[in-house]
């Protein structure tokens, strides 16, 4: 199992996105970078292992680095799925401390946590118990009113004195609960990026990513020059060519970039051998719908795969013939 470097692939990581960063998203994301750190979707750790374990398939030789993402509010459970996790050899363990979708915090976890810090460190307490590998959090800048940089910085302060979470991934919006949907909770809260550049200058030993309205590479280059990594969501996921970049601009490697149409194609074997397990291919081709953004013949490809991949017995001729839309 490959133990993080401190900083070094936090320095551009892709989102957990709830319903999109499964494991088939990420192995299309991994053919794009080779150094990003991935992350997997939320998994709360409320349910049975059994349905959880489903959660958690993971190639490591083929996806690591990659995070996983854990919510919940019972220290016990959340040991436990961190300990299945390892086990299957994902590189870190995430505990969502910042989700403000008014579901998972009438359950009294997500950014409600925020609020109670020795419950959050109990968690931490309780996964490094279970794990040796690291532990990080992703929250919010605040929530409601309580929304100054001394509320932040306390809970920074109070997570990280026992000294085993060293890395904080922070949205750089607070969070406006109850009643509010999770999309507005993404658009409505003023960013504002101050907040952490400031906690990297008050916690120099302590490692900040920074999150938010980040769509670019340059943008993320700006961000890295006052933190410590950044973290892209929906830009990546609705332009994934930005991936084809960052390796060489970020991470310094010279690789050679890969044409996107030749990136689907070496997707071929693996979906081949999912369609062999009965995975409708429309399960794959989705994550990769915006491959081609921007470039002619886009919205072709884009149409024929909504309408060909769903069929029945869809197989990689959809793919063939998607591709030759693509100028």
């Amino acid at each position: 199992m490959k133990i993080l470097k401190k900083n070094y692939y936090h320095k551009f990581s892709i989102a957990p996105m709830f319903n999109y960063t499964n494991r088939h998203c990420r192995y299309f994301f991994r053919k794009l970078t080779k150094k990003s750190l991935l992350y997997t979707e939320m998994i709360v750790a409320n349910d049975c292992l059994g349905k959880i374990e489903k959660k958690m398939i993971f190639n490591p030789k083929i996806e690591s680095p990659t995070s996983i993402q854990l919510a919940g509010r019972i220290p016990k459970k959340i040991a436990k799925c961190a300990e299945l996790a390892y086990l299957k050899g994902f590189n870190e363990i995430n505990l969502n401390v910042g989700c403000p979708s008014d579901r998972i915090n009438k359950a009294y976890f997500g950014v409600s946590l925020m609020n109670e810090t020795i419950t959050v460190n109990n968690i931490i307490q309780s996964i490094s118990e279970y794990v040796p590998i690291p532990i990080t959090i992703k929250t919010r800048i605040g929530i409601n009113q309580q929304d100054k940089y001394n509320f932040l910085s306390n809970f920074i302060y109070e997570i990280s004195k026992n000294n085993i979470c060293k890395t904080f991934i922070v949205h750089a919006r607070k969070a406006l609960l109850p009643n509010i949907s999770t999309k507005k909770n993404h658009q409505i809260p003023k960013i504002n990026y101050n907040f952490i550049y400031k906690l990297k200058h008050d916690f120099p030993h302590l490692t900040f990513v920074i999150n938010g309205n980040i769509n670019s590479i340059n943008l993320a280059q700006e961000h890295l020059k006052k933190t410590d990594g950044v973290m892209l969501g929906r830009a990546i996921y609705n332009n994934p060519s930005i991936l084809q970049n960052v390796d060489n601009l970020i991470f310094n490697k010279s690789y050679k970039p890969i044409k996107m149409s030749n990136i689907i194609k070496k997707m071929y074997p693996y979906i081949k051998k999912e369609l062999s397990l009965k995975t409708p291919l429309h399960h794959i081709t989705r994550h990769f719908l915006n491959a081609f953004h921007g470039k002619k013949g886009s919205s072709l490809w884009k149409q024929y795969l909504n309408k060909n991949a769903i069929k029945h017995n869809a197989d990689l001729k959809v793919l063939d013939n998607a591709l030759k839309f693509i100028a």
